[in-house]
């Protein structure tokens, strides 16, 4: 995986992360992730790539790709249990972005079973990732 993709591993075959480029698509696959998933709203910040723009560079690379918009608003939105199904499939590998990785974190951690969902906010917050959001 590409030094600027500064991914963090939550498990073997789910990683999380700032906000990526188009460009950084190629490395995502690379890495040998199968599944993106965005967790960014469109328009958060000036400068972020649309995920038109997100997913058109996936495909392109041979990502799946899944836009799951999610705020302090709307978390942990609509479909947490089609997420979890994505997160735990390890024959596809997901790699997951928002502006700094902790929403997707959450998700990942709001999306485990009632029996795992403490550890995985442990090992989240031992990552250095505020987890708050999947306490709701």
């Amino acid at each position: 995986m590409s030094d600027s993709l500064r991914a963090i591993r939550l498990t073997e075959t789910v990683a999380t992360s700032a906000q990526i480029q188009p460009s950084d698509m190629a490395s995502v696959a690379a890495a040998g992730f199968k599944v993106v998933i965005n967790n960014r709203p469109d328009g958060e910040a000036l400068d972020q790539p649309s995920s038109e723009q997100m997913q058109r560079a996936a495909e392109e690379a041979g990502l799946e790709y899944h836009y799951y918009p999610l705020n302090a608003f709307n978390y942990p939105g609509d479909d947490v249990a089609a997420m979890g199904a994505l997160f735990d499939n390890g024959e596809r590998p997901v790699f997951a972005f928002c502006r700094s990785g902790t929403r997707s974190t959450n998700l990942w951690v709001s999306s485990r079973d009632d029996a795992s969902r403490d550890a995985a906010r442990q090992h989240a917050q031992q990552l250095g990732f505020d987890v708050s959001m999947s306490q709701r």
